[in-house]
């Protein structure tokens, strides 16, 4: 059995005196799932989705992601947790508009110490195989909201995470972008990206996840794994984890792919 990627055991969050966000959940996700927490405004997925990444810290429970104890890390240990270990990406992009799209992608590298030069070279390879490199040196406001969400994606591949946590990632998104975004991260989960998607959105974890998780009320209600198996195209995980230099006839195929 593989070690997993996410280990909850028994986590409580609690805020000021009301409810619990999060009671006593458990929750295991081991390499290459595609999960989907799903719940209203209020259940706790947004403080379960904080907990793994670091931004908070359970009152009580373990949280270990990748090996690491992270509701053990101080603030600077958190912040290398995150650069080394999570991609992250949110409803609203949160790009830097004053940067070009290569900048963009590249700030995790050059936040972890890549050379400039390597960072620029890892990111050209991410856009090419999304499909964007025609964009690398414009400025994210010149782009449409499908375009920055797959910047959003590039930059969170970046750092080659062992774990990509999508935030509503569809939510700010028209339905032609919002499936394309879809598609782009079926397919990485195809290639063997561990994927964890915090969505209101029924069809958008149908469509790219194999694996619900409802929570309500602080805790997990359900927990439902899918037999349906997603399909990309081949070369796009390889792409993502640095094993194929960009430029060869099937990154093409797969930036073709996760551009439509």
């Amino acid at each position: 059995m593989s070690v997993p990627v996410i280990e909850l055991r028994e986590v409580s969050r609690r805020y000021d005196d009301g409810p619990p966000a999060l009671h006593e959940v458990s929750l295991t996700v081991r390499p290459g799932e595609a999960v989907a927490v799903l719940g209203p405004s209020g259940s706790g997925k947004s403080t379960l989705l904080n907990l793994i990444a670091g931004l908070d810290r359970p009152d009580t429970g373990t949280v270990t992601v990748d090996g690491v104890r992270v509701d053990g890390l101080g603030e600077a240990g958190s912040a290398l947790y995150r650069r080394s270990k999570v991609g992250m990406v949110f409803q609203f992009f949160n790009l830097l508009d004053d940067l070009t799209v290569t900048d963009n992608v590249a700030l995790p590298a050059r936040l972890a110490g890549m050379a400039r030069g390597e960072a620029d070279r890892r990111a050209a390879e991410l856009l090419e195989l999304l499909g964007l490199d025609r964009h690398a040196r414009a400025h994210p406001g010149r782009l449409s909201g499908g375009e920055r969400q797959r910047v959003a994606v590039a930059r969170a591949l970046m750092n080659r995470p062992a774990l990509l946590l999508a935030d509503e990632p569809t939510g700010a998104l028209d339905t032609a972008a919002g499936q394309d975004v879809s598609r782009l991260l079926r397919d990485l989960n195809a290639e063997g990206q561990t994927l964890v998607v915090v969505t209101h959105d029924l069809a958008l974890a149908r469509s790219c996840t194999n694996r619900t998780v409802r929570i309500a009320d602080g805790r997990i209600v359900e927990d439902v794994r899918s037999d349906a198996v997603a399909t990309g195209a081949a070369t796009l995980r390889a792409v993502a984890s640095g094993t194929v230099a960009s430029g060869t006839a099937a990154s093409g195929t797969a930036a073709s792919e996760a551009g439509r």
